[in-house]
């Protein structure tokens, strides 16, 4: 009786041991607040599709977040009209787009974080990431981890996809250009058209056949020019905003027929 206590003793020390070897260290919650911006613009948000966003840690690949920005684009006095305050808040206001990952995290960690954006708008959609150390317990809040997407949202209103064309005569292009906020374009605005380029191009076999430039319509975010036509055929239209400055592009395209 004796010897099959001890044996029973050996065992159960033996199997308590063994787990807390090989148990895995107990992971600290780690709270990560991550925005995505359009460059020289406001949060993106639901508005245009909001923005996916992707921790993932660099060492295995193994994603350990993922989410949406679903909410508003932020005050636009805070982020466009007043002068920015070293270590003031810019984004974190009531009902401004951020995704708050809680993490688990055993030990230091290398982590990749990326946003994908503006979603509503697949011609437009760019992505941004970082890289950098996250440390468990180590909460980053407010402002969070800001990534910055480049772009304009470029639509044509003018001519319908697949229309037909009539040689001889100019037609009218007609598009919208929006930040890839959302945020409005025109003359003299918070997101000033005079300070970028809208063209419109006919491109026949890779090559640009014509290339017109397109002038404020009047109305927030149109844009309208008049294209002339020389030959008959199948040509691409295309509609590109410009920014240089700011390193904002925006392209869209659709096929056209010329007919005789």
């Amino acid at each position: 009786m004796k010897v099959s206590r001890l044996l029973s003793a050996m065992v159960f020390f033996t199997f308590v041991f063994v787990t807390q070897l090989f148990a895995q260290p107990a992971g600290k919650e780690t709270k990560v607040m991550v925005r995505a911006i359009a460059r020289d613009a406001k949060i993106i948000g639901k508005g245009v599709g909001g923005a996916r966003i992707t921790i993932r840690e660099v060492s295995s690949g193994k994603v350990l977040a993922e989410g949406m920005l679903q909410d508003g684009t932020g005050e636009t006095a805070l982020i466009i009209e007043k002068p920015h305050v070293r270590g003031e808040k810019i984004y974190d206001t009531p009902g401004a787009s951020g995704f708050l990952a809680v993490l688990n995290l055993e030990r230091p960690t290398v982590v990749e974080v990326t946003a994908e954006g503006p979603l509503g708008s697949p011609e437009a959609i760019q992505r941004s990431s970082k890289t950098l150390l996250l440390v468990p317990g180590e909460d980053i809040l407010g402002d969070g981890i800001v990534l910055e997407i480049h772009g304009f949202i470029v639509k044509t209103l003018a001519p319908q996809l697949g229309s037909k064309i009539k040689l001889g005569s100019p037609f009218e292009v007609k598009a919208t250009v929006n930040m890839a906020c959302g945020c409005p374009t025109e003359p003299g605005g918070h997101w000033d058209s005079n300070k970028f380029r809208v063209v419109a191009r006919l491109v026949r076999e890779g090559n640009v056949e014509v290339e017109v430039p397109m002038q404020y319509a009047g109305v927030v975010n149109t844009y309208s020019g008049s294209v002339p036509v020389t030959s008959a055929g199948q040509v691409e239209l295309q509609v590109l905003a410009m920014d240089p400055v700011n390193a904002n592009f925006g392209l869209t395209r659709e096929d056209l027929t010329i007919i005789p």
